[in-house]
């Protein structure tokens, strides 16, 4: 196990590509966290149930960054946000570079 000080994205996603395979990308990793976080195991989901996995990956990783506030679930037992402020305009290397550092913080935080 790596220690969770010296995490980086190159090692999170060594560890994902040994036990899912070679080729994940930050689409990949997204949509696995939020499929985590839903926590429903094994179901058929639509295209757009697909999406809503990675939004709530999304607001999962950036909750801790103030952006979202976790309201609760609804009676699906899927979880539902609201944003608290709006994110900054950012370039495309930008965002993915925020969502790489959210993406490494969430797994040093879940022990992972």
């Amino acid at each position: 196990m790596i220690e969770s000080s010296e995490l980086s994205f190159d090692d999170v996603l060594k560890q994902l590509e040994s036990r899912f395979g070679s080729d994940m990308d930050l689409q990949a990793i997204l949509f696995l966290i939020g499929v985590q976080e839903l926590g429903k195991g094994k179901v058929k989901l639509s295209k757009n149930e697909k999406l809503d996995v990675m939004h709530i990956a999304i607001c999962t990783l950036l909750e801790p960054y103030g952006y979202y506030k976790f309201e609760g679930l609804d009676a699906e037992g899927w979880p539902h946000w609201t944003a608290n402020e709006k994110l900054p305009p950012l370039k495309p290397a930008q965002q993915q570079t925020l969502m790489k550092q959210a993406i490494v913080e969430y797994f040093r935080v879940n022990n992972y």
